[in-house]
């Protein structure tokens, strides 16, 4: 009996602390870990929320780049981080989706450790032709795979990248065998596509606009649900023919798990109000990005859905990391 009033007690207690807890917070710096160098696109994103989060906040919010792993050093820190609100994760898909399923030590896992707060941008890939290849659609492109199987060539930035898995994704649904050639990032790769020792590639938006606009590449389709606003006149996959297929890069703002419910929505109501702001939003728009506010009843059966959606794409394809 006793221990069952020293129970109830405690939960009380535990009850009362969490909204105490959240009129309080913050009372002191919150740290934004970036799990990439500084430079990059997540950095950039995670400077302009942090700059404009702690006035609204009145508290400091502190960058701190952790990379290391492909996204999974900083992730990994995050998540076994106090669940206080103090530290906070800049997640983007590999680390927050795809990495569960291509590492099988990885420490952490997305869907358990963490809790979503807000996704914030998101941006398609768009498939990519070299004029040589002579096809102007997807049909035209799944043609010339089935024509000559393994023949047609798809470049990425790496193994294990969302460029590769949607590739891998791409020609499970049409029934093709494409060549996946893998490189150490996007300049080279990008440099033997204009010269067609590539033959294609499922590709970032923003390093391919400028070769779509002067011709150098042809743009098939992107991998979002909706046409992309850079792109107007370029059909997505989905209006191709390919029910469902749908693949975005995207980047979002995450606390550990169990970190307090008040906590989580006072943080998204803030980070949501800096995406609607005209000057980011205009500024990462013009970029190719889809700026995004979506908050934690959303975000958190996305996560759960990508994680899944990624894993079935890795066994289907054998994907392993060297």
């Amino acid at each position: 009996m006793m221990s069952l009033k020293f129970g109830r007690r405690a939960l009380g207690l535990s009850v009362l602390a969490t909204p105490a807890l959240a009129q309080s917070w913050p009372e002191k710096p919150i740290r934004l870990v970036v799990p990439f160098p500084p430079g990059g696109s997540t950095d950039v994103l995670a400077r302009r929320i942090g700059e404009k989060l702690s006035t609204a906040l009145g508290q400091t919010v502190l960058v701190e780049n952790r990379p290391g792993a492909g996204g999974t050093t900083g992730a990994d820190m995050v998540a076994k981080s106090p669940a206080d609100g103090y530290t906070l994760l800049m997640g983007v898909t590999g680390s927050n989706a795809i990495a569960v399923s291509l590492f099988r030590a990885l420490p952490y896992h997305p869907v358990r450790d963490f809790a979503p707060v807000t996704r914030v941008i998101s941006a398609p890939l768009v498939l990519v032709a070299h004029p040589s290849m002579n096809v102007t659609d997807v049909a035209g492109y799944v043609a010339a795979a089935k024509a000559q199987p393994n023949g047609v060539t798809y470049g990425t930035p790496g193994n294990g990248t969302s460029m590769h898995l949607t590739g891998v994704m791409f020609a499970n649904a049409t029934g093709t065998q494409l060549t996946h050639v893998p490189y150490r990032g996007t300049a080279q790769m990008t440099t033997d596509l204009i010269a067609a020792r590539l033959l294609s590639s499922f590709a970032d938006m923003l390093v391919t606009m400028p070769l779509i606009r002067d011709g150098q590449l042809r743009a098939l389709a992107v991998t979002s649900p909706e046409r992309h606003h850079m792109l107007p006149d370029v059909p997505t996959m989905q209006e191709a023919g390919l029910a469902g297929f749908t693949a975005t890069s995207w980047q979002g703002v995450f606390a550990p798990a169990g970190t307090p419910a008040p906590v989580v929505a006072k943080l998204h109501t803030e980070i949501a109000k800096i995406m609607t702001l005209p000057e980011v939003k205009d500024s990462f728009a013009s970029q190719g990005f889809i700026v995004e506010a979506v908050g934690p009843a959303e975000f958190t059966p996305f996560v759960a859905a990508e994680t899944a959606k990624w894993a079935e794409v890795v066994r289907a394809g054998n994907v392993t990391m060297d």
